[in-house]
Formats: structure tokens, sequence, C-alpha cells
């Protein structure tokens, strides 16, 4: 049974592939697609050759997630992605050098919407870190919940694939905590340990990394106040009296 096939609305295609188009040709291109059940029909087109690569490209970026999520990296195959997004397979070969570009070029365009989404909305919460930072986490579950399948692929996927994918993933998780040092480092007066904030993001991605693998994303909400860190207490200081012990009591 064919596997079905890759289809982007308006929106997705207009986040994808930018402004540098006119709405008109976007719908036109939406509309031929549609009719030709998610692939560009043969014969003589009127949309700009620049626009049809550029949603040929996002169909076979659609076709990784929607197929990696499906099978997994290691028996994903070049026609497992083709046969889903419709695509020829010189079509694929002019876009990316092999699977591994393909998945990169995937991860990249998650991760890319992923990071805008909670930095977004870090950035419209109050004034502490601490609400700035439970903002964040709140918007990653909201985007996991929306988005599984591209979550997965972040999340879980890139794990399992190439070295180059595993140095994306790092590089994400790096990039979060430095975030996150970077806001507390502006309310407290103390230097705070950059260590602290890369913990705080890997206990993170473990539960999350969890939730995925068990395809557990309902309720994810749930998750917030556990995911949020917990304040450190100040050692109480010491007396100055000083007990006797019993023995030296006279």
């Amino acid at each position: 049974m064919a596997p079905e096939r890759i289809m982007l609305s308006r929106e997705k295609l207009a986040e994808a592939v930018g402004d540098r188009w006119s709405e008109a040709e976007l719908s036109e291109a939406v509309a031929l697609l549609t009719r030709a059940d998610g692939r560009f029909p043969a014969g003589v087109r009127t949309l700009p050759p620049d626009l049809v690569r550029a949603i040929q490209r996002e169909r076979l970026l659609a076709s990784m997630v929607k197929t990696v999520t499906e099978i997994g990296y290691n028996a994903l195959t070049v026609q497992n992605v083709l046969a889903r997004a419709g695509i020829s397979r010189p079509t694929f070969y002019e876009q990316f050098e092999d699977k591994e570009a393909c998945f990169l070029a995937a991860f990249d365009a998650c991760a890319t919407r992923m990071r805008k989404r909670v930095e977004a909305a870090a950035v419209e919460a109050g004034p502490g870190w601490r609400e700035q930072l439970r903002s964040g986490i709140a918007e990653l579950l909201r985007f996991i919940a929306a988005e599984p399948e591209e979550a997965r692929t972040v999340i879980v996927e890139a794990r399992a694939s190439t070295g180059a994918g595993l140095c994306r993933r790092d590089e994400l998780l790096d990039g979060f905590a430095e975030c996150i040092d970077s806001l507390i480092r502006k309310d407290l007066d103390e230097t705070p340990s950059a260590i602290a904030a890369a913990g705080v993001v890997g206990g993170i991605e473990s539960v999350l990394y969890a939730r995925l693998q068990r395809e557990e994303i309902d309720e994810l909400d749930e998750l917030l106040p556990s995911l949020m860190p917990t304040p450190a207490r100040r050692p109480r200081a010491r007396s100055s009296t000083t007990r006797r012990s019993p023995e030296g009591r006279r």
C-alpha cells in the first residue's frame, strides 16, 4: 500500500519559502498540488522555476520528517522519502547529496521553528528570569503537542542518526543552555554556574525524549512544574553562641 502523499497548506508553504513570491503564485502552487494528489503535474507550468524548486525542497523535508518518525533513521531510505513526497529521484539529488543531507536540513528546519517559538515566548513573559523560563518551557510543551513529528525528529531521531546529526542536537541543547544562563545572569547579583543551566536543559530533554519514545504527548502541560528548576536554598547562618557538649558542662 502506497504511503499517504505529503500535502502542504498554503500557510505552511508561505512560512517555509518566505515572501519572495506573491499570494497569487502561492495559491496557484497549492491548487496545482491539490489537483494532482500532492505532486506537480507534468507539462507546462506557469509558476517561476525557483518557486517550484523551493516547494519541492519543502515537500522533501516534510516527507523526511513524516517518514523518519514512522520507520526510524537507520531503516529509512531515499526511496521511502520519494514515495511519500511523490518526487522523482533526479529531483531529490538536485536538492540533496544523500539521505543524511536531507535529514540534517529537516532537522535544521524543525529546530529553527522550535527555537523561535520558545525564544519568542520567553521574551513576551514577565521581567523575571523564572517567569521567562517558565513561559519558554510551556511553549516548548505546546510545540511538541502541536508538532509531535517535528519534535520527535529533533529530540529522538537525531540521537539515532549520524555524527553530524548528534552535533546538531548538541548545538541546539547548548544554545538553550546559554539562553537560560543568560536569563539568570541578568537577574542575579551572584554569578550562576553555566553547568547548572546545562543540567536543567539535559533534564528537560531526557524527560521529553522518554515521553516521545512512548508516544505519550497528551497533557504535556502537566509536566511544567516538574521541569522548572528548584531554587537553591541558602545555608542558614550559624548561631554566634556555641553549645557546649555534655562532657564540657560543669
